[in-house]
């Protein structure tokens, strides 16, 4: 038993990761089609990029996961599949997530302005590798805080910018999150919340991550009660990749402990150095075109930053695209309508090879 129980070992810690191939209209791996765990050297380290295409010479959209330290392989995977008949859909593990976890030694490597010139640096890549003159750029959650940074560094790089999940500023959406929860403990008369959120302390939170996971299981009781679409809900469920994503095939065994491992130390290290980003007053314009998807179930904290900073935003064009039946992760929720604003509207009015 004790053979057998080390031989299994052995062979999850040998099982190489992999991500299935992209299947065409009539359900076959498409002719011609990317589906590939790459690795490709961003300041200085390696870092792993999931590329998946029906056809290579489609337009590149690179996506920008949440966090800091969230990856989103398999999700994206699972969710945004759609996406694949008509892009080249890059998927980043930033430094120190995922399956780039190894790239979190030296953590002085680990900085905002790092962060920043590591996606410059990636889409420069994609943009040579595939023949274009510039990529779409898509973000989510903290994603949208390192795409909105990179595009007003480079905006000669990008297509257009859309955001989902838009961040503005952290301190002042904690803040806000912490207030409204008191708010709402006092009002429904549950007083260990109210302790507990208290203790806390005004935001930032000293005792990351703890404090903030404390706070997000507390979320839903500040959303409204909305049903998102069937197909995003049978994705889901169909696609086997399990809480955080672990279970995707994209992650060998040692990868699946640093998704886990990764959210928590890239979270720790870089959520500090959020605190004094604010695009109200850091980002008043953006030189691309830019699209902000709006759950309407988003948090009022983040939902009400974001459209002051969007109303105020000088940018050659600019659209806010409310979906009613999604919440912070508009284009995951919204996969197959995101797919034809993209192919309908965003891209006959941005893209040239």
């Amino acid at each position: 038993m004790a053979g057998l129980v080390v031989a299994g070992l052995a062979t999850l810690v040998a099982w190489p990761a992999s991500t299935p191939p992209v299947l065409g209209p009539n359900g076959l791996p498409a002719a011609g089609g990317i589906a590939e765990l790459a690795s490709v050297r961003l300041g200085g380290v390696d870092q792993a990029v999931m590329i998946r295409a029906a056809d290579p010479d489609k337009p590149v959209l690179l996506y920008l996961s949440g966090g800091p330290g969230q990856s989103d392989l398999g999700s994206a995977r699972a969710l945004l599949e759609p996406l694949t008949a008509d892009f080249v859909l890059a998927v980043w593990d930033q430094r120190g997530s995922g399956r780039s976890y190894a790239a979190l030694d030296p953590t002085a490597s680990v900085t905002l302005e790092q962060a920043v010139a590591d996606t410059i640096e990636l889409s420069e890549h994609l943009r040579d590798r595939f023949g274009e003159q510039k990529i779409y750029l898509l973000g989510e959650s903290w994603g949208t805080t390192l795409g909105v940074l990179a595009v007003q560094d480079r905006a000669a790089l990008f297509h257009a910018y859309i955001g989902s999940g838009q961040m503005v500023s952290q301190r002042e959406t904690d803040r806000i999150i912490w207030r409204d929860l008191l708010a709402y403990a006092d009002r429904t008369g549950n007083g260990p919340m109210y302790d507990q959120v208290l203790s806390l302390g005004e935001p930032p939170y000293r005792d990351m991550p703890w404090a903030n996971s404390v706070v997000l299981g507390y979320y839903p009781l500040l959303e409204a009660s909305y049903a998102p679409p069937a197909a995003y809900i049978e994705r889901g469920n169909g696609s086997g990749i399990g809480p955080f994503g672990v279970l995707a095939s994209e992650y060998a065994f040692i990868d699946k402990a640093n998704v886990i491992r990764g959210l928590i130390d890239m979270f720790s290290l870089m959520y500090p150095q959020l605190q004094e980003v604010d695009f109200r007053t850091d980002v008043p314009a953006l030189e691309v075109p830019v699209y902000i998807l709006d759950g309407a179930h988003e948090l009022a904290s983040r939902r009400d930053l974001a459209l002051e900073w969007f109303e105020a935003l000088s940018a050659p064009h600019k659209d806010w695209i409310t979906y009613e039946d999604a919440g912070h992760s508009a284009v995951f929720e919204e996969a197959d309508a995101f797919h034809r604003l993209m192919t309908e509207s965003i891209v006959p009015a941005t893209y040239r090879k």
